[in-house]
This record gives C-alpha cells, structure tokens and sequence, in this order.
C-alpha cells in the first residue's frame, strides 16, 4: 500500500499536501483500493467554503457511494475537472493525477493535527 511520508491523513481516509495555505486533498490509496473501480466523482463548485469533517463530494463505485470530507476548512480554488470524464485516474494514480480540490485554508495550524503516514498505517493495519 502506498502511503507517501510527506502527506498527512484523516480517518476518512483523505490525504492532504500543504503548498503554503493552498491543501490539496485527495483520497488514499487504500480507500480506492477498498472502493474498487471507481465509476464516477462528485466535486463541489470552485469558490464554496468548506468545513473540516465536511461532505464535500461523493465517489462511486461499482459496488457502493462514498462521502468525501474535508480535512480542513477553508475555501475551495481549484477542483480536478478532469476525474468527470476520468473518473479512473482515482484508482490509476490516487495522490497525482486522481487529486480532488485544492483549498486556501483559513488555518495552517490545523494540518498539524492530521495524522502523519505512521499514524495512518497505525490505522489502517498496514505495516
């Protein structure tokens, strides 16, 4: 499984890269491994606020539908409009071109208490 060290995690099973105060937020490599063949992706509009532990969108699979949350608050900049017709870059490459949104978050602070890739694979049994 991979689990990149220079990312942090939630329970939710998202991953968030800090560039400044712009996170980009995707999901695991376990969670789509778990999900299966993901058929389609519901992101939200550019400019909406978000709230940490938020829904902000839905993926689907073959076999079920899943809330995404967010791990931080903030406002939405940018949305991967490439996974409505790519719904599969998901599964093909989870922490690059399968990425969600990316969100000017209104605390940096906050992305220190995401769980680091150790805590994540505490988690989730991965060793």
């Amino acid at each position: 499984m991979n689990i990149p060290e220079e990312l942090r995690y939630t329970d939710e099973h998202e991953w968030v890269k800090l560039d400044g105060d712009i996170a980009t937020v995707g999901i695991t490599d376990h969670a789509q491994d778990q999900l299966g063949d993901i058929v389609f992706v519901e992101l939200p509009s550019t400019s909406d606020s978000i709230e940490a532990q938020g829904i902000f969108g839905q993926v689907e699979a073959v076999k079920t539908v899943s809330d995404l949350f967010s791990p931080l608050t903030g406002s939405i900049v940018e949305v991967n409009e490439e996974l409505e017709a790519h719904p599969e870059y998901v599964n093909e490459d989870a922490y690059g071109s399968g990425w969600m949104i990316k969100i000017q978050i209104d605390n940096a602070g906050a992305y220190e208490d995401l769980l680091t890739a150790k805590a994540y694979q505490d988690l989730i049994g991965e060793e």
